[in-house]
């Protein structure tokens, strides 16, 4: 069991939805976070996931991650205990052109809407991919685009580059 993510996160800038295979809505909030460590309840579909992150390394790329499916109706409870603000996102899966990756394009709702990003989980730090045309800047390591820091500074409020 690997307990560690690794990934990184780029802006979007294209158009990504015609290479998407499937896409699903995602509501999630924090029942607690802090110094870099969060627990995580999320809505995707029609499932439920409490997830449990660390604090990330010094680049930004790697972090612990636990996740464990959990029933929707008890996500929905968890829900109502967490800090204020919920993200709200749609999620579009597109398969890299490697064949061993897939991007997962983050469009969000809400107070975070206009906000459109990229993330590839890879299997080590130094693991290579192709960058697709809709990639743009690399984010990864700026907190800004942590969702867990957009629920309390959303990107509507942002002064924008």
């Amino acid at each position: 069991m690997n307990l560690t993510e690794i990934e990184r996160k780029f802006l979007v800038c294209g158009d990504f939805k015609s290479q998407a295979v499937s896409h699903t809505r995602i509501s999630q909030g924090y029942i607690a976070s802090g110094g870099g460590r969060t627990v995580r309840v999320r809505i995707r579909g029609d499932k439920g996931y409490l997830t449990i992150k660390g604090p990330s390394g010094r680049a930004g790329l790697s972090r612990f991650e636990w996740e464990r499916e959990i029933p929707v109706g008890e996500a929905e409870a968890l829900m109502s205990i967490c800090e204020p603000g919920i993200i709200e996102k749609t999620r579009w899966l597109v398969p890299a052109a490697d064949g061993r990756h897939t991007w997962e394009v983050d469009e969000f709702w809400g107070e975070n809407e206009g906000l459109v990003m990229a993330e590839i989980e890879l299997e080590s730090e130094d693991d290579t991919f192709d960058k697709p045309a809709f990639i743009g800047r690399e984010v990864t390591g700026d907190r800004r685009y942590y969702n867990s820091h957009m629920r309390k500074y959303p990107y509507k409020l942002w002064d924008k580059d």
